[in-house]
């Protein structure tokens, strides 16, 4: 009896070291989980399942390989597509034999096909939509199950967007002097009969420029010149449809496309009334409502150059001081290329283009399990489902019960190397101890064996 508890307990000691070893191996592991041995007593009964009132046991047995999904250290990387889980979830990824398997080891690359993938080539799933004809993907609105698929990032870059509107968001200065408007009929080749003169700044009191774009992204110059044509009281009438506001002084605003004079034009004159507010704005196309911030303009008549566009001037203040641009914006860009990847705490994939736009690519799914002990180690830090783990639960970093990413961060073994090798020295001492107990069991049946 004592000789088959000592081989049990061998056997015991043994497995809980490798587990041990296993352990202190992969304790630098990107993503590995701690393991601990579970161990049962063993006893014996007859064929007609009798007990004695003494029972004696046969050993101990390892009973399970129980893994601890406790949250392990976060050490930044250099990577932008390396991520960590702070929180509850895993990693859902696509093998290349076929079916899917979960990870904690976030470091990922890019593949020559533009997918996500792990070292060994598997691909990151996520949420993203793709455009069929186009290629172009983008992240969903609403996280589906249509949506889920390995993420892809793409090769081709981004058009060309026309410049369609522009907002101008500045002060014009209320201690501006008056410029009278020049008599005499507009001649094209006689500057002194022009309403300004680009490049004489005593025929206009301001002037600024801002890049604007064509329909094939080709980049251009739109300058802006006002001029403040009166500075006198003009009473308003309440009573009118729809109600005309005092105006205290009038600008008038003028554009000119890459500086060239055959597109130049008067756009609009604004009125500010006594608090240094828009008033009144009238377009050259026609009269907005009162208090209305943006009109329809033309830029001039050159086939080659923007020509027509929405400009927003409710931004536009009268105060003391100078003249001077607060915020000019408009939403045109050219060609771009992609320049680089970052993911937010949420797990939305944004890529950077070499134009300035950003955009949204993909979202990052995490997946959960109701019994974390229930999945399947296969190997490479994955995991797969089984009856006990429950099924795959899928959704966004964030929501639910799911945690969040940590984007050039990677989460490291949970392994802590001080415990792992005292637990090492315990489990030697039983191996030295149960080998001891069948060496004297062994000396003891050599004893009988040599009586006389």
């Amino acid at each position: 009896m004592a000789f088959q508890q000592g081989l049990s307990g061998l056997n015991s000691s043994s497995k809980a070291l490798d587990v041990i070893s296993n352990n202190v191996a992969n304790a630098s592991t990107v993503g590995f989980k701690n393991s601990s041995t579970v161990f049962a007593d063993a006893y014996a009964s007859s064929l007609t399942g009798a007990v004695s009132k003494v029972q004696i046991g046969i050993g101990s047995a390892v009973q399970a390989v129980r893994q601890a999904f406790t949250q392990g250290n976060i050490t930044t990387t250099s990577n932008p597509l390396d991520m960590a889980i702070n929180g509850n979830g895993f990693f859902e990824v696509e093998l290349q034999s076929g079916g899917y398997a979960l990870t904690r080891n976030g470091q990922f690359n890019i593949d020559k096909q533009g997918y996500i993938i792990t070292s060994l080539g598997d691909r990151l799933m996520g949420y993203q939509e793709v455009e069929p004809a186009s290629g172009d993907v983008q992240a969903p609105a609403n996280v589906t199950a249509d949506a889920f698929r390995a993420m892809i990032v793409p090769s081709n870059g981004v058009g060309a967007v026309e410049t369609t509107k522009v907002g101008l968001s500045l002060n014009l200065s209320a201690n501006a002097e008056k410029v009278n408007a020049p008599t005499g009929t507009f001649d094209p080749a006689d500057r002194k009969t022009w309403p300004i003169d680009p490049d004489d700044s005593d025929t206009y009191n301001y002037s600024t420029a801002l890049k604007v774009f064509d329909s094939l992204g080709k980049e251009h110059s739109l300058s802006f010149y006002f001029v403040r044509r009166t500075d006198t009281y003009t009473p308003g009438d309440a009573a009118a449809s729809p109600p005309v506001a005092p105006v205290y002084s009038e600008w008038e605003a003028y554009t000119i496309v890459d500086n060239v004079a055959s597109t130049l034009a008067l756009n609009a004159t604004v009125g500010f009334d006594g608090l240094g507010r828009v008033a009144k704005l009238t377009s050259t196309t026609g009269t907005p409502p009162t208090n209305s911030s943006s009109f329809s303009a033309i830029l001039g008549g050159d086939a080659d150059k923007p020509t027509v566009m929405t400009i927003a001037m409710g931004g536009i203040t009268q105060y003391g001081g100078e003249s001077s641009p607060r915020e000019l914006t408009q939403n045109g860009s050219a060609p771009g290329e992609i320049a680089g990847l970052s993911i937010s705490r949420n797990g939305t994939v944004q890529a950077r283009y070499t134009n300035g736009i950003t955009k949204d690519i993909a979202i990052v799914n995490l997946t959960t399990v109701r019994n974390n002990n229930g999945l399947a180690p296969v190997g490479s830090n994955y995991w797969v489902e089984t009856p006990e783990s429950g099924g795959f639960a899928r959704g966004e970093p964030g929501s639910g019960l799911n945690g969040v990413i940590s984007a050039g961060q990677v989460e490291e073994s949970n392994i802590d190397l001080t415990q792992e090798l005292v637990q090492m020295i315990v489990q030697q001492r039983n191996y030295q101890a149960n080998a001891q107990s069948i060496k004297t069991q062994d000396q003891i049946l050599q004893t009988l064996v040599n009586l006389r």
